[in-house]
């Protein structure tokens, strides 16, 4: 059991750097060539030097609430996580650990609202790009989006023995 614990929290911490890390980074749509590499991230687009993306209003209000969800989604998985360790240390034999796992599946949601959204709206668009394709953060955000709804599940499932 406690090989599981220590299992949960470890796969829990690398999902919450991997949140991180998507939504800070820029690199959600990449275009390489042979002469420049261009990337688009959640705030910037990146050439050489960094800028700020060029939007219409519509593609904007889209992205405000992609940025809003995967904000979110990073708080609600530290407060699992700090749950997680409360409810450890907290809960009498037999429980389980309803709000953590609870907590953690908003989380799952967040995630998917805004990885959804951004898969809808800016995904294939050839506004600065010539080929895109999608980079490592998008990528991320997927494997978050998976590991969150396991962990959920787990959390639910799993009982302090």
């Amino acid at each position: 059991m406690l090989v599981l614990l220590a299992g949960i929290f470890v796969v829990h911490i690398a999902t919450v750097i991997m949140l991180f890390v998507s939504t800070i980074a820029n690199v959600w749509m990449v275009d390489s060539s042979s002469t420049r590499t261009i990337s688009a991230g959640l705030w910037l687009l990146c050439n050489k030097t960094c800028t700020q993306l060029p939007l219409t209003s519509q593609d904007e209000a889209s992205l405000k609430v992609v940025q809003a969800f995967m904000i979110l989604s990073i708080i609600f998985s530290v407060v699992a996580l700090i749950l997680f360790i409360i409810q450890l240390f907290t809960l009498e034999k037999g429980k389980r650990f309803y709000m953590t796992g609870a907590v953690m599946l908003v989380c799952w949601m967040c995630i998917l609202i805004a990885v959804s959204i951004y898969t809808a709206r800016f995904t294939g668009r050839k506004l600065y790009f010539t080929n895109p394709h999608h980079g490592y953060c998008f990528i991320l955000a997927w494997i978050c989006f998976c590991f969150s709804f396991i962990i959920g599940i787990l959390y639910l499932v799993l009982r302090k023995k």
